[in-house]
C-alpha cells in the first residue's frame, strides 16, 4: 500500500547554526517546508517576539538553538526562556510536536553551558506529552570552535577533555526523522564510532586545513573540569553509534 507524501511545515529555532543549517536543508531536500526561527527572519527567540505567527501551520519545532556562553547563570536563563516562550507559542499555534536537542552528560554535570541544557531537560520533561528529546555527544565541528574560539595569539588553548564526536550532519539527519513522526519522549541516546581526545582532534584539524599553529591543552577547575576529564561526556556502553568518524569528517573538511 503505497501512502501518499504529504509536505509538513516544519519550524527550525537556530537554523542557522551548526546543526540547525544541515536540519533546514534536508528538510528542504525531502519536500517539506523548513520555516526557519531566527532574528535575521524577524523572529526573537528570547522575547517571543513574531513567535506565535511565525508558527502557524506548522506541525512541529525542532530546537537547536543555542547560546556561546561559559556562564551556567546565563546559560540557564537561555535555555529556560527559549523553551518555555517556543512551548507557550506552540501550544497557541495547536503545534502537536517539539524536538530539542541536548548534550549527552549535561544533566550530571550542571555547570556552565552545560547548567542549560539541563534547565532545558527539567523544563521540556515537565510537560505531559508531546515532545521528543535527543541527547548526543560533542560535535565534529567543536574542533573549528575551539580553533576560531580560544586562542592567545598563534597560540590554541583546548581544555583537557573526552569524547566520542559526531558530525552534526548526522544529528541533523536523526532530528528530521523524529520530526517527521510522532512525538517520542526521550529518544535513545546518539554519539559517534569513536572516543576521541579533544586536544588531538584539534591538532589534527589544523594539520589537515594547513594552519601551523601550537595547540595547549589546558585543565579547568571545577564541575565542568572534572565532566571534561573523567568521561561524564561520553556514551554509556550500548549507545547508538553514528557511522562517520572524525577521522573521515576531517578528511572532508581537508578537501
Amino acid at each position: 500500500m503505497n501512502i501518499p507524501f504529504r509536505e509538513l511545515r516544519v519550524a527550525v529555532a537556530g537554523g542557522s547554526g551548526t546543526v540547525g543549517r544541515h536540519v533546514v536543508d534536508l528538510l528542504r531536500a525531502a519536500g517539506h517546508e523548513p520555516v526557519v526561527l531566527t532574528r535575521a527572519s524577524g523572529v526573537d527567540l528570547l522575547d517571543g517576539t513574531h513567535l506565535a505567527g511565525a508558527l502557524q501551520g506548522v506541525e512541529a519545532v525542532v530546537d537547536v538553538s543555542s547560546t556561546s556562553t561559559a556562564s551556567a547563570k546565563r546559560s540557564t536563563r537561555f535555555f529556560e526562556t527559549v523553551t518555555r516562550n517556543l512551548l507557550g507559542a506552540e501550544r497557541e499555534a495547536g503545534v502537536g510536536h517539539h524536538v530539542a536537542l541536548s548534550v549527552i552528560g549535561a544533566e550530571r554535570v550542571g555547570a556552565s553551558y552545560y547548567a542549560g541544557k539541563a534547565a532545558q531537560e527539567r523544563v521540556i520533561m515537565a510537560e505531559p506529552g508531546g515532545w521528543s528529546l535527543l541527547r548526543v555527544a560533542q560535535f565534529h565541528e567543536l574542533t573549528e570552535f575551539l580553533v576560531d574560539n580560544y586562542h592567545v595569539g598563534p597560540l590554541r588553548v583546548v581544555p583537557q577533555m573526552r569524547a566520542q564526536p559526531i558530525a552534526a550532519a548526522e544529528v541533523a539527519a536523526e532530528l528530521v526523522s523524529i520530526a517527521l513522526g510522532a512525538p517520542r519522549g526521550l529518544v535513545r541516546d546518539l554519539a559517534g564510532p569513536r572516543e576521541e581526545r579533544v586536544s588531538d582532534m584539534v591538532r589534527r584539524y589544523l594539520r589537515a586545513t594547513g594552519k601551523s599553529r601550537p595547540v595547549l591543552e589546558v585543565f579547568v577547575p571545577g564541575a565542568w573540569g572534572r565532566g571534561m576529564r573523567s568521561g561524564t561526556f561520553l556514551p554509556a556502553p550500548g549507545t547508538r553509534q553514528s557511522r562517520q568518524s572524525f577521522e573521515v569528517w576531517l578528511d572532508d573538511v581537508a578537501r
